[in-house]
């Protein structure tokens, strides 16, 4: 069982608000569409993803975060690093305060732009220790449109590169 996992009934109270903060600023930039469909990787309990008004899918690996929603839209138990989705699924991908938890951040990031058609949203936590090799691998993985600077998260807006 990992820490997410012992920690799920508590989750939302530690985190929920935080994550609906940052939830409410990327939907604030985005321009959906009730077409689009939108993918978030290691969306916890997907507490704040009735608010998106498009097709969502969520995917964590805690199980026990995943029971807890009780909202509309697709959740499933998922590795970032190894999403069942084919090619260019999804037109937004989207990963709030989950990406340093990956196991194989490189490799989850590369699932993450495969999967994606075009835009991507990036949270990172400030204070994580590898902040910088994060940001390092979204520079070289995608192009940066947009930054925004949340009070613990920097928010990279992002879209893919041409090939």
């Amino acid at each position: 069982m990992n820490y997410y996992d012992e920690i799920s009934e508590g989750y939302d109270e530690l985190h929920g608000e935080e994550q609906l903060r940052k939830a409410k600023i990327i939907l604030s930039k985005l321009n959906l569409k009730k077409t689009d469909k939108l993918l978030d990787v290691g969306c916890g309990t997907g507490s704040y993803l009735d608010m998106f008004n498009c097709h969502v899918t969520g995917v964590d690996p805690a199980l026990e975060l995943i029971k807890q929603y009780r909202g509309r839209h697709k959740l499933m138990v998922g590795r970032a690093e190894e999403l069942m989705f084919p090619e260019e699924s999804f037109n937004i991908v989207m990963s709030i305060t989950a990406v340093h938890n990956f196991e194989d951040v490189e490799k989850g990031l590369r699932e993450m732009e495969r999967v994606g058609k075009d835009r991507y949203i990036l949270s990172i936590l400030k204070r994580s220790p590898k902040y910088a090799a994060i940001e390092k691998l979204i520079k070289e993985i995608f192009i940066i449109d947009e930054i925004v600077d949340e009070d613990k998260d920097t928010i990279f807006f992002c879209r893919k590169k041409e090939e």
